[in-house]
């Protein structure tokens, strides 16, 4: 059977959330199928802690519509996963967030990671976040893209050239085995980046997929 999956997009910009559901939609084939919910309130960015607080009460808001749905799991497409632990609570499916896929792939078998990401005031979240998954022992920091985010992130050209320069930074001068793209807006991005490093890229929406559907159990009712 199918699973069904709900992918929520914690910041309001629907066009994110099309996007992200995209890619998440190529990762699943024919595993399942991939729904997506956007934020009502909140920012169309997430740039800074406050913002990611907002995000969580924001996913949280969205419980009455998800626990509506006939689903077998949720992904959090914001990395932080803001809101997915407590969303969980009494949720009947699972909850998983793109970090915490993310950040467990990159760091399978050992490997020193680094995450990359185009938003600054959002670096003490991305390390409490790893060391919340307990993944401290081989994460060798973060990189940025530098600059204002949202001029960064509006042209998908100047986007990619910031990436793969920061993924480069990150192999050269921090010894990364494997590198996070950490953000869900970024996840067409990262998407491009494949093959062009000599280290493998993680692409959080769809290792969230992968997680989501080894955590499913799409032989039972689904939930909701």
């Amino acid at each position: 059977m199918v699973a069904q999956l709900l992918l929520i997009n914690p910041n309001t910009n629907a066009a994110t959330t099309r996007a992200m559901v995209a890619v998440a939609r190529g990762a699943a084939g024919d595993q399942a199928q991939i729904t997506g919910l956007t934020a009502v309130t909140g920012t169309d960015l997430i740039c800074d802690e406050p913002a990611l607080a907002a995000a969580a009460d924001a996913v949280l808001a969205l419980r009455p519509r998800i626990e509506a749905r006939r689903i077998h799991g949720v992904i959090i497409a914001a990395f932080g996963d803001p809101g997915r632990a407590l969303l969980a609570q009494g949720l009947p499916c699972p909850v998983t967030g793109i970090a915490e896929a993310g950040l467990a792939e990159a760091a399978s078998g050992g490997r020193r990671f680094a995450v990359v990401t185009t938003t600054p005031g959002l670096v003490g979240a991305i390390t409490r976040t790893v060391h919340q998954y307990g993944l401290s022992d081989t994460f060798c920091g973060g990189r940025l893209t530098g600059g204002d985010p949202r001029a960064t992130t509006s042209n998908a050209g100047r986007l990619l050239d910031a990436l793969f320069a920061a993924c480069l930074a990150a192999v050269q001068l921090d010894g990364a085995d494997a590198i996070v793209i950490g953000g869900g807006p970024l996840a067409v991005a990262a998407r491009a980046l494949e093959g062009r490093l000599p280290v493998p890229i993680i692409e959080p929406v769809p290792a969230a997929v992968r997680l989501a559907l080894r955590r499913a159990n799409p032989g039972a009712s689904p939930g909701g």
